[in-house]
């Protein structure tokens, strides 16, 4: 399977900006693009994810894992942002230890969500 990584493309990142101006999500999406999936990751804009208090904001997701949504995120972030999908990719939960973690997804990470097949009582 492949791991997908979703990055907001219309974040402001809490900026107040000109509406032809690029946006911070935008820019973040070219630059995790431009740097090339790692293996195993599909890299897809999407237009929001709901995050606009604490944009720039990007979501990683795999059937069958737990999905988790970062925010807080600038271009500088991008090799980080890789290095955490790949270490995401390689799980089969979506659990990747905390000290395996880049520091920017144990600081900002903003929702843990359980995967949809999940039973009820292993939930709560």
């Amino acid at each position: 399977m492949t791991a997908t990584l979703y990055v907001c493309t219309t974040c402001r990142a809490g900026e107040v900006l000109e509406e032809d101006a690029p946006r911070p999500g935008a820019l973040l999406h070219a630059a995790l693009t431009d740097a090339g999936a790692p293996e195993g990751v599909e890299i897809v804009g999407v237009a929001c994810l709901s995050a606009c208090s604490q944009g720039a904001a990007v979501a990683l997701s795999e059937p069958g894992k737990w999905t988790y949504v970062y925010g807080r995120l600038s271009v500088a972030d991008a090799p980080d942002i890789l290095a955490g999908a790949t270490a995401y990719a390689a799980t089969s939960d979506g659990l990747v230890p905390w000290r395996e973690r880049p520091v920017i997804f144990r600081k900002q990470s903003l929702a843990r969500v359980p995967p949809l097949s999940l039973p009820m009582e292993a939930a709560e």
